[in-house]
């Protein structure tokens, strides 16, 4: 049997495989941030198809955090009902499901809400410069993303994933790129990570012991005086006991730069952060051959493999994958005719 496709259990959460689907925005939420048909379809699809893990994309914590304003929201109750029906749609064709809690910060593009920071620096010319939260603004977003980790529980998710990559508010404390702070919440590393301390200190008081957290993070900020794989890695370690469980690691969207990219340009930074810290990872960047995520895991160079683009072409890469790697999965009892031989 291929190793991406045998089990993996972390705390409670037991995944029938090692693939993983990545959070995407899907800018298709009404602007009450209620999930619709097209969230349904989406999501149970890849479901049928076989994959291991389905993380929702990003879904904000505040209305002021959303990216845009057909963002999914999770910071009121009403949200609820509709996030629990994905999660019985894709759990009845056996996905675990997760949630990526989200805050865009200075990146917002919500026009109807003010945007915030950690520092009044914009992301680019064509944004708004954001105003330099206050130590009160600091305590609400911190106590909205344990609402929305209590609302996630409510909704029956596996596990939740923190948005701390690309750029996002809690990226934008992590970075010195974009953390100009004087008080205990900017300069060295420590005081850049409080916030996020604060964050997983928060959500301990409601989200289950035994469920557990993923934080996704940008390994590599692709400036000079940015984070690197190892400034991440030791953030990380630091922070390892308030709760972290999984590190999902992808890189950019700090600063305007557009890497370079190309199948695997990831899979470095995950090993790096995978040994210093000790953590599982998932590692992914344009993979999309099932011999490429094989190797990987194979090589222990991570534990699981993410997929974005790939699986929005192609929802039953996992039903597929499995001839490449002459394995068997149980397919859906109503495309078995189609099973490759």
């Amino acid at each position: 049997m291929s190793k991406l496709f045998t089990p993996y259990q972390i705390k409670n959460l037991e995944l029938k495989n090692r693939v993983v689907m990545a959070p995407m925005c899907m800018f298709s939420a009404d602007t009450n941030g209620h999930a619709n048909d097209w969230h349904f379809t989406h999501y149970a699809a890849r479901a049928v198809g076989g994959v291991g893990l389905i993380i929702l994309e990003a879904t904000a914590v505040e209305a002021r955090g959303r990216i845009s304003e057909h963002d999914l929201g999770i910071w009121k109750e009403e949200q609820v009902e509709g996030l629990k029906k994905i999660v019985d749609l894709c759990k009845a064709h056996g996905s675990k499901v997760g949630i990526q809690l989200g805050h865009a910060g200075r990146k917002s593009e919500a026009m109807s809400e003010p945007n915030i920071g950690p520092s009044a620096i914009a992301y680019s010319d064509d944004y708004r410069v954001p105003v330099e939260m206050t130590k009160e603004d600091i305590k609400n977003v911190a106590e909205a993303f344990k609402e929305a980790a209590r609302r996630a529980d409510l909704a029956g998710f596996d596990t939740i994933e923190l948005h701390g990559a690309h750029g996002y508010l809690i990226n934008q404390f992590l970075s010195p790129l974009t953390n100009k702070r004087t008080d205990e919440y900017g300069g060295n590393a420590e005081n850049r990570s409080r916030f996020l301390k604060e964050i997983l200190q928060a959500i301990k008081t409601v989200w289950p012991e035994e469920k557990p957290v993923i934080l996704r993070v940008s390994a590599e900020e692709y400036g000079e005086e940015g984070n690197h794989d190892v400034d991440v890695a030791n953030m990380i370690k630091d922070l390892k006991e308030e709760g972290l469980d999984l590190i999902n690691v992808s890189s950019g969207g700090v600063i305007n730069v557009v890497p370079r990219a190309y199948p695997g340009y990831q899979v470095k930074f995950a090993e790096t952060i995978k040994q210093i810290t000790g953590l599982p990872v998932m590692a992914g960047g344009l993979i999309s051959s099932p011999s490429m995520a094989e190797e990987i895991v194979q090589n222990e160079r991570a534990d699981f493999i993410f997929l974005g683009r790939e699986l929005l072409r192609n929802p039953y890469w996992c039903l597929q994958a499995t001839k490449e790697l002459r394995d068997e999965i149980t397919w859906p009892k109503q495309y078995e005719r189609a099973k490759l031989k």
